[in-house]
């Protein structure tokens, strides 16, 4: 059984677990305060290219998105996603139970538009119900789709006429940055959102995500909030070493390549198979609609999730690759796969 389930299966790259058992012995200051942690932070800004950049590590997405939804917005203020969004879907309702109303937007490719923006803030028109303030985006998104560089501008300046705050949740944006259809780079994401993470548990890390803020109003107390809301690890350090490796050198988007191209070899035999997808992604995440027959028989030498039952007949599955997926593993899937569909 070789699992295409998710891309945090495995533990994490050599290089990382490298220097945690380097640097097991050594003694630091807790919570984020240690020298490994500040000098992930620079290396951050660097590749970022923003030296003025607040950079905060933490242990998971939902974490993060709850610490910073819960900073940023007021009581009465809501944010907008769409209706695939992680915070609407696949956070266990933690950002409601923080207070925040979540607005979705049906989104079959799983990206917002300023129009999608336009007619929530517009539907939200007085005191009698939430206040949109932030729009959340994903990049990749949760059905491996992408943002353009155009799209994200249009967002942005939606976001500046309407006075909202521009947050990207990035758990995957290696593969996002790394894939064919992108033009985007770190540093245009620093210049057009008010703040985004960097994923690394989906990435190659054991654990962690770092929260970069770029809007100096959203910056005050942050890490107040991080403590109240259970995300002040005490061994910082281990955030910090992991990020220290992923930006040292080429290794954060090294290990996102290498997911995307295992999943593009997939791809290739579902385009040569002429099978039909949720949505097209150039990433690592891949949304085939199949014979239920097929779902059932690739389930017996493979793990991946069921996404959706299309119809009486087909259902959706979502197969991901990651940093450490086996080519051959891949090989073997697609010679069965094709074995299935002669």
């Amino acid at each position: 059984m070789y699992s295409f389930k998710n891309d945090y299966s495995e533990g994490c790259l050599p290089e990382i677990m490298e220097a945690m058992v380097k640097t097991n012995l050594e003694q630091t200051v807790g919570y984020g305060l240690d020298y490994h942690c500040e000098n992930a932070a620079a290396l951050i800004q660097k590749a970022i290219g923003r030296p003025d950049a607040a950079v905060h590590l933490l242990v998971g997405g939902t974490q993060t998105n709850r610490t910073a939804i819960t900073a940023f917005l007021r009581p009465h203020q809501a944010a907008i996603a769409a209706d695939t969004g992680h915070i609407a879907v696949h956070e266990t309702g933690a950002i409601e139970a923080s207070g925040h109303k979540v607005l979705t937007v049906p989104s079959p490719d799983g990206k917002l538009t300023p129009a999608d923006v336009e007619e929530v803030v517009e539907l939200h028109p007085d005191e009698h119900m939430v206040k949109p303030k932030m729009v959340y985006i994903s990049d990749s998104t949760e059905v491996g789709t992408v943002y353009t560089k155009a799209e994200l501008q249009a967002l942005r300046a939606v976001c500046d006429k309407l006075g909202l705050i521009l947050y990207l949740d990035g758990a995957r944006l290696g593969c996002a940055l790394t894939c064919g259809e992108n033009d985007l780079t770190l540093n245009d994401i620093a210049n057009l959102t008010d703040a985004f993470y960097i994923g690394a548990t989906k990435n190659g890390g054991i654990m962690g995500e770092a929260m970069v803020i770029l809007n100096e109003s959203l910056k005050e107390d942050f890490r107040y909030h991080i403590k109240q809301n259970g995300g002040l690890l005490a061994k910082g350090r281990m955030l910090g070493i992991q990020f220290e490796q992923l930006f040292t050198g080429d290794l954060f988007f090294r290990a996102a390549r290498h997911a995307n191209e295992m999943a593009a070899l997939i791809q290739d035999c579902f385009d040569r198979c002429g099978v039909k997808v949720v949505a097209k992604s150039p990433t690592n995440q891949l949304f085939p609609i199949l014979p239920n027959e097929a779902v059932e028989k690739l389930a017996l030498d493979y793990d991946f999730q069921v996404w959706a039952k299309e119809s009486d007949t087909e259902t959706s599955i979502r197969l991901v690759t990651s940093w450490a997926t086996d080519e051959n593993k891949v090989r073997a899937f697609i010679r069965d796969f094709e074995a299935l569909v002669k």
